[in-house]
């Protein structure tokens, strides 16, 4: 009886492809964005929108510098590829509005909710039939060598972050 290949490597496969990368960093920031909206604490609250800003900022990043020039030289969808950058626009001036503020703001829940409301609306048209993920699935791009580069640039921006 033959020896089944390791699922490992297959995981390992997914885990560096790049649609995959970005669709977990949404999800995992649906979740804090969930638990902010339930949350009385202010405590909490600035807690989860620091995690939300930072980590948007990593993934907004990530989509600017490799994903999404990869994505237009592939595809040449300006249209796609114009209308995420907007809204990337958008949302880190409400990070930046965020990052300077606390709870005790009278705006800060609007604002992180609005925030989570933009980035709903970002990830939906990413991720649904015809968006950026199913085209970029489409075309000749390589995903695992651009998830591996992100994976590289990810490391990098969280460490300095970390560090500053």
């Amino acid at each position: 009886m033959a020896a089944k290949k390791p699922r490992s490597s297959s995981r390992a496969k997914r885990a560096t492809d790049a649609v995959a990368m970005l669709k977990a960093d949404h999800r995992q920031v649906e979740g804090w964005f969930a638990q902010f909206s339930k949350s009385r604490s202010d405590s909490k609250k600035q807690a989860l929108a620091a995690q939300i800003c930072a980590a948007l900022t990593v993934h907004t990043a990530l989509e600017e510098e490799i994903f999404y020039p990869a994505f237009l030289a592939a595809t040449a969808d300006k249209d796609l590829h114009h209308e995420a950058i907007v809204e990337h626009d958008g949302a880190k001036k409400l990070i930046a509005q965020i990052g300077a503020t606390t709870p005790a703001d009278e705006y800060f829940d609007a604002k992180v909710t609005v925030l989570s409301e933009m980035i709903k609306h970002h990830v939906k048209e990413e991720e649904q039939r015809g968006g950026m993920f199913s085209e970029a699935k489409k075309s000749k791009m390589d995903l695992e060598a651009l998830g591996e580069q992100m994976l590289t640039r990810k490391r990098a921006l969280q460490t300095g972050r970390q560090a500053a």
